[in-house]
């Protein structure tokens, strides 16, 4: 056999696996998947039709429905379902085939944040110098993280008379954000360093560092006892593996006009998680289940209660004292943190 017959073959073998291979593409379609919301927006509660648009009339056998992979009907209450953009998909079973359609959707919460006040119960020193990034109770004790490149440290606290328990300082090239305290280990967040580190509660050693997934920059952490709750300064809050520290799931916090974003620090307080609002002297109070902003705490008075100076920047730093059934709050490079009591108005 010469060398050109040999090619002709092999040129004819490939051409004839390649036919074989083409007849399991997928079919082309038309389909679309619609819904009755204006937008592609719908309020919480109300109810979503689903419907598949067939500009070609294809015989369609049977439709199934999908949001964020669970499956749904194709007219549904949206009750249960969380805030934010979701993801619709329908399956297409048309002509021994089938077919796969999406479409964004928009949740919004079908209620007005509260505005909620408080009462100063004591007030505290606070050291006028520490950009305040992340603060925490664990067993009684006070720890804060602060932040500033060649600035930023981690600290455990007396929250009283605000000597320094324990102090260690960070390498120049990291940016100290959020903290939480889980299991006598310290979590604390880098801002653009896409690192976290993890410490020994009681010996302030560093065991182990993380990178982050798909969130750009670390802002706050918070835990319920088991998961941990991560900003980035949109409007995101990831649940983290508290094992491998992985980003597993999200949440995002809107209200009934968008979303809400610039979270930051952030606090777990009975059931609810407390953010601090990047820029603003308040802190909203956030629904784990479905990330609805449920109220707001109006801060914005204490701000003209500490010494003001040129340094002088926003509140951040939340810290739930359940011995005391209290939250602290202070702010960056304030000279004082304050014990307050919540009231809903």
């Amino acid at each position: 056999m010469n060398n050109s017959f040999k090619l002709l073959s092999i040129t004819l073998l490939a051409l004839s696996l390649f036919a074989c291979g083409s007849s399991t593409e997928t079919k082309k379609h038309n389909f679309s998947l619609q819904t009755n919301a204006k937008n592609n927006v719908i309020t919480l509660g109300e109810t979503l039709n689903l419907s598949i648009k067939n500009p070609k009339n294809e015989t369609i056998t049977a439709v199934s429905y999908k949001i964020n992979d669970k499956q749904v009907s194709e007219s549904f209450a949206t009750n249960d379902l969380k805030l934010g953009v979701q993801t619709l998909t329908a399956t297409i079973s048309y002509d021994d085939t089938t077919a796969d359609v999406s479409t964004k959707i928009t949740v919004l919460n079908n209620t007005k944040p509260k505005i909620y006040t408080y009462k100063i119960v004591n007030t505290y020193p606070h050291d006028i110098t520490s950009y305040t990034q992340g603060l925490e109770f664990y067993n009684g004790e006070l720890y804060e993280s602060t932040g500033q490149y060649r600035e930023s440290k981690l600290r455990k606290v007396d929250y009283k008379t605000a000597e320094v328990l324990k102090n260690i300082n960070l390498q120049s090239q990291y940016f100290g954000e959020g903290l939480t305290v889980l299991n006598d280990k310290i979590y604390q967040l880098t801002w653009r360093e896409n690192t976290g580190f993890v410490y020994d509660v009681n010996s302030f050693e560093k065991l182990s560092s993380f990178t982050y997934g798909k969130s750009n920059e670390g802002w706050g952490l918070c835990n319920d006892g088991t998961r941990i709750f991560k900003s980035d300064g949109t409007e995101n809050i990831w649940l983290l593996n508290p094992e491998t520290l992985a980003e597993e799931e999200t949440i995002q916090v809107y209200r009934e006009k968008g979303k809400v974003v610039g979270l930051n620090e952030l606090e777990w307080v009975n059931g609810k998680i407390y953010s601090n609002l990047y820029q603003f002297n308040g802190v909203a109070i956030i629904n784990p289940k479905n990330g609805a902003m449920e109220a707001v705490i109006d801060f914005s008075p204490l701000h003209k209660l500490v010494t003001q100076h040129q340094g002088l920047d926003v509140l951040n730093g939340i810290a739930y004292n359940p011995d005391t059934n209290t939250l602290f709050v202070t702010g960056k490079r304030w000279d004082k943190l304050f014990e307050v009591e919540i009231i809903e108005q």
